[in-house]
């Protein structure tokens, strides 16, 4: 038989051990909250802009950078198909900005898709090219080099970005690991 103060003191210990527990879950949560809050936004500034590039585009209405001859229209109600996104930055102003607010215009390059379902990426329509993007506004706004009747396409790219990033958007486009990460994305996306 077991006494009353035998129980009295079990019960204790147990209210110890329960808050004991309680306490480490709950810190144990924190940690995690925490641990996924930096996991979302990256740490270093250049990740910040791409990933806030990719995001902008992706959410965007495939209009706002789509180039000449290319129709992205989709007839009727219908939901219409994501579009998946990979970027490059050249640079962006002020150079010395330090954190992603105190920047104001990323120079850089954009290659999307629009993921139709079961449309291979080879023949996807695509949004391609260099771009502006004004991280002043929100949203950003999206500003697509395009050659025009009277402006072959590599002045204009010389009229609206600085040098040192023009020349590097007539050299580079996407890096293979942007290219890899974002057609992998694709062809989820698009259910292949």
């Amino acid at each position: 038989m077991v006494s009353r103060e035998r129980f009295a003191r079990w019960y204790r210990h147990r209210l110890v051990w329960a808050a004991v527990t309680l306490l480490a879950v709950s810190a144990g949560t924190v940690v995690l909250a925490n641990r996924a809050s930096t996991e979302t936004e990256p740490a270093d500034l250049q990740a910040q802009i791409v990933a806030r590039m990719r995001t902008t585009l992706e959410q965007a209405d495939p209009g706002q950078h789509q180039h000449a001859g290319h129709s992205t229209q989709q007839g009727g109600t219908e939901e219409k198909p994501p579009v998946i996104c990979g970027v490059r930055v050249y640079g962006y102003e002020p150079a010395e900005a330090t954190t992603l607010a105190d920047v104001q215009k990323v120079y850089g390059f954009h290659l999307c898709g629009i993921a139709e379902q079961k449309r291979p990426w080879d023949v996807a329509v695509k949004l391609a090219g260099p771009l502006i993007m004004d991280m002043s506004t929100d949203p950003p706004g999206i500003q697509v080099v395009e050659a025009t009747a009277d402006v072959r396409f590599v002045d204009r790219l010389r009229e609206m970005f600085p040098a040192r990033y023009a020349t590097l958007a007539q050299e580079e486009a996407l890096a293979p690991s942007e290219l890899a990460d974002q057609r992998r994305r694709y062809d989820a996306a698009a259910g292949l």
